[in-house]
């Protein structure tokens, strides 16, 4: 699609419109954004488009137009989807060799873990290996029941967040301040880390990791200007 506007402004409902019409998302909702701070990031995307719109220079964008096209009409259901990391998290998966990396997984991923006890009254079962090992249900509960309780545009960002990081735990450690957004990429990124310090960095990798890092900063900023 060409741009067909010239101003873009943001609404006392902070519906995102230009030329003083709403923006629509795919599903024909008005493009309204929870908070002013949001609204006025999202207005900066639709001006920074050059003669044609290119979603993924609009990364908040599609991520508000998730929210309130995909998630909105089930939020629970959505919800109950992203808490089925609660039984699968990176976190809990551990290697048995060598020490460094051993060593270092422990050293990253034990602080949010603990976290995670003692913010949700939890306890979990790290395993060496990568087979599945069921965690106590009672804990799959709570973690489930932390994310049940956010609505459309807080799930929204949460999503990309535990996908492109394989951890929920980590997620909600973020969402709730309890981590940096370094912090959760650097824990994500561990085996992945120790693999390239030993047998070197492979080009095409590295840029399926740039794009990946580009999404999950994104959907951080979203998920801040909450």
């Amino acid at each position: 699609m060409k741009r067909f506007w010239r101003e873009v402004t943001v609404g006392d409902d902070r519906v995102i419109r230009l030329d003083d019409r709403p923006v629509r998302t795919p599903g024909r909702a008005p493009l309204a954004l929870p908070t002013a701070a949001l609204a006025h990031a999202v207005a900066e995307e639709w001006r920074a488009v050059g003669d044609t719109i290119d979603p993924r220079a609009m990364p908040l964008t599609g991520l508000a137009n998730a929210a309130i096209d995909r998630i909105a009409p089930d939020a629970a259901a959505f919800a109950r989807g992203l808490s089925a990391y609660a039984d699968s998290d990176l976190l809990y998966y551990r290697a048995d060799q060598p020490d460094e990396l051993v060593a270092r997984q422990a050293a990253t991923w034990d602080p949010v873990l603990e976290w995670a006890r003692k913010r949700y009254d939890v306890h979990f079962e790290p395993v060496a290996g990568v087979m599945h090992h069921a965690q106590p249900a009672a804990t799959v509960q709570q973690l489930s029941d932390a994310v049940a309780v956010r609505d459309a545009f807080a799930l929204a960002p949460m999503s990309p967040l535990v996908t492109i990081t394989g951890t929920l735990v980590g997620t909600l450690a973020l969402a709730e301040g309890a981590i940096d957004a370094d912090a959760l990429w650097n824990a994500a990124h561990v085996d992945e880390d120790w693999q390239a310090e030993s047998w070197g960095e492979d080009s095409l990798a590295t840029q399926a990791r740039d794009h990946r890092r580009r999404e999950f900063n994104a959907a951080v900023r979203f998920l801040s200007l909450l």
